[in-house]
């Protein structure tokens, strides 16, 4: 059975140090929630605090109703997956995922039952009796899966479980993860840097920064319309530009980069007077104008053909440096050198106040209640 995770003002300090300050999270039943950030952001530091391995200086945890401050860890019905998999390497398959329900006293007709489905369920059946130095990093984590959800657990919790692994099994591990959470519904707390992977497993993200969280969104909500620059700059590339919001004869109007000036409809009321922004623009976001079309004057440094799109590099009368990705086209690229003009998708792109602090276009959608 799977509960609702509320956290209230939580406050975590090592000595003198406060490392989260006053953090408040509601995590829904059976969904799928990352914490996402940098290293050192207070991410895993969150999570052991939810599974009872770092102390609680402040607030409240709550599992559903049952508040979990001073419970013991063995008692709050988590199931852990680590970066380092710990599975008991003098043990087979079998014995690594029967683990927990021995240790619970659960009948051994049972444990078979339930073993045998949760080995099929991560595809490692055919490696039941094999010893975990036998088994590829993938299949180690198959294992470390099994053995936490076997026992039934409230709660799953992963904390960056597929850095350890390369590029092509990680892709492929987090599909499995997503698609055996899936089926099973459980409440699952994800941490990872890797903000790719947490686009592509999670139903919310919650973005951290120096233990404070920055946005909690869909992967979409974050992409598209990012709180702030922080997330803006975290989730994705984009690049950033200076630019000014003036109004004149009832409309509003971005100017960027002292040149390019376009008409604005969705700039919130409080910020359509004379303001310095920041203005994000994703690569994809940049069109390449036709001849005689006003836009930004940019120059081509350099061009990469990746297949279904062309990522060009170059650098603005202004000098700032900017990337664009255009599909490709079948007979040519543009050559180094080329001066262009570039336009904007206006509908979605991003502008930030001067501190980077809020994104002041309508259509945010973030949790936190900002």
């Amino acid at each position: 059975m799977s509960v609702n995770i509320s956290i209230k003002n939580a406050v975590k300090k090592y000595g003198n140090l406060t490392v989260i300050s006053g953090l408040s999270l509601d995590i829904r039943e059976g969904e799928f929630f990352t914490l996402l950030g940098p290293s050192g952001c207070g991410k895993t530091t969150l999570l052991r605090m939810i599974a009872g391995f770092n102390s609680i200086e402040g607030g409240d945890f709550y599992f559903g109703k049952d508040r979990i401050n001073d419970k013991d860890p063995a008692k709050r019905n988590i199931g852990m997956v680590f970066q380092n998999y710990a599975i008991f390497p003098n043990m087979t398959v079998r014995d690594n995922v029967a683990f927990g329900l021995k240790n619970r006293k659960i009948p051994k007709d049972e444990i078979n039952i339930e073993v045998e489905k949760f080995l099929h369920l991560m595809q490692i059946y055919e490696y039941k009796d094999r010893m975990p130095e036998n088994l590829s990093g993938g299949q180690q984590q198959r294992v470390a899966l099994a053995r936490a959800l076997v026992i039934k657990p409230d709660v799953l919790l992963m904390d960056e479980p597929l850095s350890n692994l390369d590029a092509k099994l990680r892709v492929e591990m987090r599909s499995a993860i997503k698609e055996i959470q899936n089926k099973i519904g459980i409440t699952t707390v994800y941490v990872t840097h890797d903000q790719e992977e947490a686009m592509a497993v999670s139903d919310r993200i919650a973005v951290m920064n120096e233990g404070v969280i920055q946005h909690i969104g869909t992967p979409k909500d974050l992409y598209q319309r990012p709180a702030n620059l922080f997330v803006a700059t975290f989730i994705g590339h984009t690049n950033i530009l200076d630019g000014d919001v003036f109004s004149e004869d009832g409309k509003t109007y971005l100017r960027i980069e002292g040149s390019f000036i376009l008409e604005m409809d969705n700039i919130l009321s409080d910020y359509r007077s004379e303001n310095s922004v920041k203005v994000s623009v994703r690569p994809e976001e940049f069109i390449i104008q036709k001849d005689g079309e006003k836009g930004l004057e940019a120059v081509v440094d350099d061009c990469v053909f990746l297949g279904l799109n062309t990522h060009y590099f170059a650098h603005l009368d202004s000098g700032k440096k900017v990337e664009i990705v255009m599909e490709s086209e079948i007979d040519s690229t543009i050559p180094k050198g080329t001066k262009i003009s570039l336009g904007v998708k206006k509908h979605k792109i991003n502008v930030f106040n001067q501190e980077g602090s809020k994104n002041i276009v309508s259509g945010v959608r973030n949790d936190l209640g900002e």
